[in-house]
C-alpha cells in the first residue's frame, strides 16, 4: 500500500483505505474517493494530482492524495 502521491501517471490503481480525519475522510467519499473503487492518475504538479474516478477528472491537492491509500 501506497499514497496516491507516489502513483505513477497512468496507473490504474485501486483505493484500499481512506485515512485522515473524519471530515478529511467525509470530504474525499463526497468526491467519489472510496475503498474498492479504481482511480487513475492523469497529472501530478507539485504533488497535486488530477484523476480520473467514475468516470469524472478530480483535481485534489497533495495534502488530501496522502491520506488515499492504493
Amino acid at each position: 500500500m501506497m499514497p496516491l502521491t507516489l502513483v505513477g501517471i497512468g496507473e490504474v490503481n485501486t483505493i484500499r483505505r481512506i485515512g485522515g480525519s473524519e471530515e478529511t475522510r467525509r470530504f474525499l467519499k463526497n468526491l467519489g474517493f472510496v475503498a474498492g473503487s479504481e482511480i487513475t492518475v492523469l497529472s501530478t504538479i507539485s504533488g497535486n494530482v488530477i484523476v480520473n474516478i467514475k468516470d469524472s477528472r478530480v483535481a485534489i491537492n497533495k495534502e488530501m492524495a496522502r491520506h488515499i491509500m492504493v
